[in-house]
């Protein structure tokens, strides 16, 4: 026989069970089921759902060797233009300098090319009206005889 903890005595002297509330199975909530204990009794108890197995992690695959390559590759590249940007800057006050002495050396071939056939022109037209014509007769005898010659303006 099951004890009952609390009891309602009626007029009669008879001892009554506490009425239990009746909840339909909609107003249950989830995770919520009536269980049988080990004493008969039927209760409303929180109840674990069966849970599937977790699958275990699939295998990974193995890493490419381009992906193994390129991640090797990356730090020495970085290097690399580390390095260059370093010696850059070093370089860059003589570099400067370089590029200051090509610009004037392209500034004075440029105005060389400019200039040069404004004075030739100038000079041809100096103190005559034409060009001066000169002509030159050389003669000589044997291999190693002397020379002579005439030289003519017109």
């Amino acid at each position: 026989m099951h004890e009952i903890p609390y009891e309602i005595t009626t007029l009669t002297g008879q001892p009554q069970p506490i009425p239990r509330p009746v909840m339909l199975p909609d107003e249950i909530p989830p995770g919520v089921g009536w269980v049988t204990l080990p004493s008969g009794t039927r209760t409303l108890a929180y109840t674990q759902q069966p849970t599937t197995p977790v699958p275990p992690p699939a295998a990974g695959r193995p890493v490419p060797t381009w992906a193994k390559t390129t991640a090797l590759l990356a730090p020495t590249i970085g290097g690399g233009i580390a390095a260059a940007g370093i010696g850059l800057s070093y370089a860059a006050p003589g570099l400067i300098a370089m590029s200051h002495a090509l610009w004037a050396t392209v500034a004075l071939i440029a105005a060389g090319v400019i200039a040069l056939p404004i004075l030739l022109g100038a000079c041809r037209r100096g103190g005559r009206g034409g060009p001066a014509h000169i002509t030159q007769n050389i003669t000589a005898t044997g291999l190693f005889g002397k020379a002579t010659g005439t030289i003519n303006h017109r």
